[in-house]
């Protein structure tokens, strides 16, 4: 599996907004990432 293909500024800013390591987050599956932006999104609309 290759790494994700985003650019090192949104990686660092997905990296603190989901409080996992930078190299964790660049070797995180994909459909694993976006299940984890989607419940992030639901969390920034109830508040």
């Amino acid at each position: 599996m290759r790494p994700l293909q985003i650019s090192p500024d949104t990686a660092v800013k997905l990296a603190e907004k989901l409080n996992v390591p930078l190299e964790q987050l660049m070797h995180m599956p994909q459909h694993i990432l976006l299940q984890k932006l989607a419940q992030l999104d639901k969390e920034d609309d109830k508040s």
